[in-house]
């Protein structure tokens, strides 16, 4: 309500692109997560709580997403990878499935017919998880917003939609079998191998994940990326996932880029100590 209101005045939104551009270039000078992993956790909460429909809650979840990205690319982040459906969800209310794929369709439509945010970040869209299970209409949607941006290559949005972590293992193995059917070598399945059959397996490794809504769980999302030891940060927030502001994130990235300077001086320090 506060920035709605703000927003009246003369000047405003410049003022926040300024204000946003020189926090961007403050955290550049540090350490910046490559890749972000979201689990975009509370919509419905966030409905409950404001007393609206649920349906209106997932909308807000996708308007903080747009904003949540945009400071991260601005920041220089080059892959994000966000929780948007999982294979689970399938089994809630066939009504409330229903809203999330005709707001999946509105939504990339809009990125279809205008695509600001790809357009100026330079954005290329990669839908991951098992798209057979999309209904037909959401599906080609989806597979346009990919075609019209696969010729950018500043950054990657990947969209887990609808996803696991284990159809994702399932199906690096199942490609790693075809590629393989007349020469399998056991011993060439090795753990890089297989990651590089991941859907993130061209892209830069996981540094940072954040969930919100207080919840510790990963809800089988990014297991194997997460899984590298001291290499993943994790950003556990207790704001609902609409509620979430991109000041919230500028200052996750730098709490990120002083852990990780931490991080490498100590590394650094053992090294000459050796």
């Amino acid at each position: 309500m506060t920035e709605s209101w703000l927003s009246t005045f003369p000047g405003y939104l410049a003022t926040l692109e300024a204000v946003k551009r020189l926090f961007a270039n403050i955290i550049q000078t540090g350490p910046v997560p490559q890749h972000i992993g979201f689990v975009m956790d509370g919509n419905r909460r966030f409905a409950k709580r404001e007393n609206i429909e649920l349906k209106e809650g997932h909308n807000a979840g996708f308007e903080s997403m747009a904003k949540i990205l945009e400071i991260c690319y601005e920041c220089g982040v080059k892959s994000a990878t966000v929780f948007a459906f999982s294979i689970e969800n399938f089994k809630r209310n066939k009504m409330e499935v229903m809203w999330l794929m005709e707001l999946a369709k509105a939504r990339f439509t809009q990125i279809v017919q205008n695509g600001e945010l790809c357009e100026k970040y330079g954005i290329q869209i990669r839908i991951i998880g098992d798209k057979s299970m999309l209904p037909k209409d959401v599906l080609e949607v989806l597979n346009e917003a990919e075609r019209i941006t696969k010729e950018n290559t500043r950054a990657i949005l990947n969209v887990a939609f609808p996803y696991t972590s284990r159809y994702e293992m399932t199906n690096a193995l199942k490609n790693i079998v075809s590629e393989n059917v007349d020469t399998l070598d056991l011993e060439a399945i090795t753990e890089k191998y297989v990651e590089e059959h991941l859907y993130t397996g061209d892209q830069p490794p996981l540094d940072l994940l954040i969930r919100t809504s207080g919840v510790g769980r990963l809800s089988d999302f990014m297991l194997w990326q997460v899984s590298k030891k001291g290499e993943v940060e994790m950003e556990l927030s207790e704001k609902l996932w609409p509620d979430l502001t991109p000041w919230d994130i500028c200052w996750i990235l730098i709490k990120y880029s002083f852990k990780r300077s931490y991080h490498n001086n100590t590394v650094s320090s053992l090294k000459k100590v050796d």
